[in-house]
């Protein structure tokens, strides 16, 4: 078989790239933290970032967005409130580890739940470094899968090398550490993806 390929007219267009999910995540968050009104442009709509947005709603913070890709957050200078229901992170293991470690030091009780797909995954490398530091954290279900039910409370900072290099781990471990007496340091095996710690330095 011949196959000819013709030359293309000139393309002469604008392309919208979707933004990054991890980055989404995490700028739902921090923003959420901060002490203002903050605007997150190349927000990513996922299912999975709706979590992480209805799930800061669920803790007390205010969201709006008026484009799909546009979210204005109200923060709460790190002041969170009680959820009057579990939360609920559908099949985004990044939501739930991070809010594991963002909920460990607040001052209520929360419970996280998943998806029936997320809740076959084990938590275990994001809780037993949270329970290091004080951490009240409880898998519901066997061999450390969701739901979690976060006793929050004390404390305290620790210095950690994780066994296996994660991004959401030392995310959950730098989120807690904001809450947390003491300095809290997490010493890679290799590097993962900075974004928490840019946004903090930002």
């Amino acid at each position: 078989m011949e196959l000819r390929v013709k030359r293309a007219p000139r393309i002469d267009i604008e392309i919208s790239v979707p933004g990054d999910k991890s980055i989404s995540h995490r700028a739902v968050i921090i923003a959420a933290l901060s002490n203002g009104v903050c605007t997150v442009h190349g927000f990513l709509p996922s299912e999975d970032c709706m979590h992480t947005v209805n799930a800061m709603r669920a803790l007390g913070i205010k969201i709006e967005q008026p484009e799909p890709a546009t979210l204005i957050v109200h923060g709460k200078k790190r002041v969170l409130t009680p959820p009057k229901s579990e939360i609920n992170c559908g099949n985004s293991g990044t939501t739930m580890r991070l809010l594991a470690g963002l909920l460990a030091g607040q001052t209520f009780e929360s419970r996280l739940v998943a998806d029936a797909g997320l809740s076959k995954r084990p938590m275990e490398r994001v809780i037993a470094p949270l329970r290091q530091m004080g951490a009240n954290i409880v898998a519901e279900g066997p061999e450390e899968t969701p739901p979690l039910r976060i006793q929050g409370g004390s404390l305290r900072g620790i210095r950690y090398r994780p066994p296996v290099a994660s991004a959401q781990v030392k995310g959950a471990l730098l989120l807690a550490g904001l809450f947390a007496k003491g300095k809290t340091t997490v010493i890679e095996p290799m590097p993962t993806r900075n974004h928490l710690e840019m946004m903090f330095d930002y």
